[in-house]
C-alpha cells in the first residue's frame, strides 16, 4: 500500500502558490485496509476515506468507465491492482495529473510540469470527453490563471468543441453548472471563463442571454468599448478587483445588462429601458441554475437600478430614498454596500475606465447613514400613532439626505 499527494496540492506548490488542501490517493489496498488502519469512510460512488488525525481526503486509486449521458453515469473500479498511472490517466488536465510521493519525489506521466511551465490548460486523455463538467472546470481553471498569463491549449479547445458539438453539455445539471459558474466568479479573471465557454460554444448553450449580448452596439461617448458582451466581461473583472473573491457581486456583475441583448435593432446603440427589459432575462437565469435568494434578487435590483445610482449625483432626496426603500436597504442595510459595488464595477469596467473615480457610491453611502440614523423613537414620543409615524420618518429621511 503506497499513498501519494495528488492534484492541486501539487500543482499549486509548484506555481508558488500556497496550499490549502492536501488530497491523497493511496494504491493497493482495499477499503477493508483502510477501516483497519482507522479511516472513516465518506465517498459515496467510490472509496474516500478521511485520515484519523489530519482529516484530509485519502481515496483509493480508480479507473472509470462512462456508462451513459451526464456527468453520474459512470462505473468505478478501485481494485488493489489500479496504478498510479492509471487514476492520474482519468484526471482532467494535465497539471492536475501529477503526483508526489513520501519521499517529495514527483510523477508525472503525462507532462504536467512541462505544462505548467509552458502556461498550457491540456487535457490528459481522449477520456476527458467523457465528462461534461470538465467543460466548465477548463473555463473556470482558465479564469484562475489567466493573470499568469495560461491558455488553452488548441486540441484541448477542439475537444471542448466536439463535446458541445456532441450534447454533451446539454445534458449538465443546473446545481453543477451553478455550483462551477459560482466558483469561477471568485476568480481573479472570471471573464476568462466566459470567454473559454463562449470560444468552445457553451455559452450559447447554457448561458444564451449572456451570449446575445456580444456583438451588441453601445454608444461610444459612454462605452469606448462599444460591444456589449466585451463591456460585461469588463465588469466581471472590475468586480474581482473591487471586491475579492465575492461571487454575490460578481454574479450581479454577469447579468446586470442582459437586457441589452433585447433592445429594438432599429434605436441601437442606444440602449433606453434596458434596465427594465433585462429583469425577464436575470429571472430566468437565476432560476434556471437555482442560484441563491439572495443572487437572485441583488441581481435583480442592480439590473433595474444601477443607472438611477449612476446619476445619484443629479437625484433629487426623495429619488435617493426611493432606490434606498426598493432596496428594503433599512431592513437589509448589508444590500447597499453590495449594491453600490457592482454599480461602480459596472461604471468602471469600460474601456480606458479602469481608475476612474465612482463619487456616486460615496455619496449614496453617506446618504443611506444620513437617513438611517432618523427612527420611529422620537415620533412616537411626539405621540404620532400608525401610519402617520411612517409619513413622518420619511419627511425626516429626506431632509437628512437633502442637507448633504
Amino acid at each position: 500500500m503506497k499513498t501519494y499527494l495528488v492534484g492541486g496540492a501539487v500543482r499549486d506548490r509548484l506555481l508558488g502558490i500556497a496550499v490549502k488542501d492536501r488530497d491523497y490517493v493511496v494504491v493497493g489496498a482495499t477499503p477493508e485496509d483502510m477501516l483497519r488502519a482507522g479511516f472513516k469512510p465518506v465517498g459515496k460512488d467510490f472509496p474516500v476515506f478521511l485520515h484519523p488525525q489530519t482529516h484530509e481526503e485519502y481515496a483509493l486509486a480508480r479507473t472509470e468507465r462512462k456508462t451513459g449521458r451526464g456527468y453520474h453515469a459512470f462505473a468505478f473500479d478501485t481494485d488493489p491492482n489500479v496504478t498510479l498511472e492509471d487514476d492520474l490517466r482519468r484526471r482532467d488536465l494535465t497539471i492536475n495529473a501529477i503526483a508526489e510521493d513520501a519521499d517529495g519525489a514527483l510523477i508525472d506521466p503525462f507532462g504536467g510540469i512541462r505544462d505548467l511551465e509552458a502556461k498550457i490548460l491540456r487535457h490528459v486523455s481522449p477520456a476527458f470527453a467523457e465528462d461534461p463538467v470538465r467543460v466548465l472546470r477548463v473555463a473556470r481553471f482558465a479564469a484562475r490563471y489567466a493573470e499568469r498569463g495560461f491558455r488553452i491549449a488548441p486540441e484541448t479547445l477542439a475537444l471542448l468543441r466536439g463535446m458541445v458539438a456532441d450534447g454533451e453539455v446539454d445534458h449538465l445539471v443546473p446545481e453543477r453548472v451553478w455550483a462551477e459558474t459560482q466558483k469561477a466568479l471568485t476568480e481573479k479573471t472570471p471573464s476568462a471563463f466566459v470567454r473559454a465557454l463562449r470560444d468552445c460554444g457553451a455559452l450559447r448553450v447554457l448561458f444564451p442571454e449572456i451570449d446575445a449580448l456580444y456583438g451588441v452596439p453601445q454608444r461610444a461617448e459612454f462605452h469606448p468599448e462599444i460591444d456589449a458582451g466585451i463591456h460585461t466581461e469588463m465588469v466581471l473583472d472590475m468586480a474581482a478587483q473591487l471586491a475579492p473573491g465575492n461571487a454575490l457581486i460578481g454574479y450581479c456583475a454577469l447579468v446586470h445588462d442582459l437586457g441589452k441583448a433585447l433592445t429594438p435593432k432599429a434605436v441601437l446603440p442606444k440602449h433606453i429601458g434596458h434596465e427594465h427589459r433585462g429583469l425577464e432575462p436575470v429571472a430566468a437565469v437565476s432560476a434556471r441554475f437555482k442560484v441563491p435568494t439572495e443572487y437572485a434578487v441583488l441581481a435583480t435590483f442592480v439590473c433595474k437600478l444601477h443607472l438611477l445610482a449612476h446619476t445619484a449625483l443629479e437625484l433629487r432626496a426623495e429619488t435617493v430614498l426611493d432606490l434606498f426603500e426598493q432596496l428594503d436597504a433599512f431592513r437589509r442595510p448589508e444590500r447597499v454596500a453590495s449594491f453600490l459595488l457592482a454599480c461602480e464595477a459596472d461604471k468602471r469596467g469600460r474601456l480606458g475606465m479602469r481608475e476612474s473615480a465612482y463619487p456616486q457610491g460615496d455619496f449614496l453611502r453617506h446618504a443611506f447613514v444620513a437617513a438611517s440614523t432618523i427612527g420611529a423613537g422620537k415620533f412616537v414620543d411626539q405621540g404620532l400613532r400608525g401610519p402617520a409615524i411612517g409619513e413622518a420618518m420619511r419627511k425626516a429621511r429626506i431632509a437628512a439626505i437633502a442637507a448633504l
